[in-house]
């Protein structure tokens, strides 16, 4: 798959990309129970961004990633590009496509945890963010041209979320700088599933 290289841009093509709106379509799929028995439900409306990406998208258990389902827990597949969350009973399983980042260097493995639910982001860049886009602004508030989206999820590695996009046609490619984003109806999903300490494995 060709890589996603985002170009420097002035405020007003920031601002004009975020706003960018396609079709939200979803590959969500929803598993009760983690019974074999279970139908797992498939939304087919996808974007071909997704679709080039679904021989990888799989259910998957959680024991081969954790010792317990303590808070819950969100595994991150950056291979696959897909989220995966299991309620602390086990009954409920979720798996978002997801957007992570464009590439190894931006990329970040192992454990995490969720430690701020925020339930309108606003977005400043990182320093190495801004010195590699010395046009981006320096503050977005929230609103409908934040590149996080409607909800987002901060993790103990500081800089690192969980969040939305505005922007869908990022999802089911390599497209952030270090962070996983999701379709806004998925993290305002996830938002109100997940705690804060959830358990975040990213592999």
């Amino acid at each position: 798959m060709t890589k996603y290289s985002p170009k420097p841009m002035n405020r007003r093509a920031f601002l004009a990309a975020g706003t960018a709106m396609l079709a939200t379509p979803s590959l969500a799929q929803t598993q009760s129970g983690m019974n074999p028995n279970d139908t797992v439900v498939v939304e087919r409306d996808i974007s071909p961004a997704v679709r080039r990406n679904v021989s990888s998208f799989r259910t998957l258990e959680w024991k081969p990633y954790f010792s317990d389902l303590k808070n819950g827990a969100i595994l991150v597949d950056i291979d696959s590009r897909a989220l995966h969350f299991w309620s602390e009973d086990e009954s409920i399983y979720k798996l978002y496509p997801s957007s992570v980042p464009l590439s190894e260097d931006l990329t970040r493995r192992g454990r995490t945890r969720v430690t701020v639910k925020d339930p309108s982001p606003d977005w400043r860049p990182t320093p190495s963010m801004k010195e590699r886009n010395p046009d981006w602004p320096d503050y977005v508030p929230p609103g409908p041209d934040n590149p996080l989206g409607t909800r987002a999820l901060h993790l103990s590695w500081t800089y690192y979320r969980i969040h939305g996009t505005h922007d869908t046609r990022k999802i089911g490619r390599q497209s952030s700088n270090g962070c996983i984003g999701l379709y806004n109806e998925h993290i305002e999903e996830l938002f109100e599933l997940a705690k804060v300490g959830t358990q975040v494995l990213l592999i």
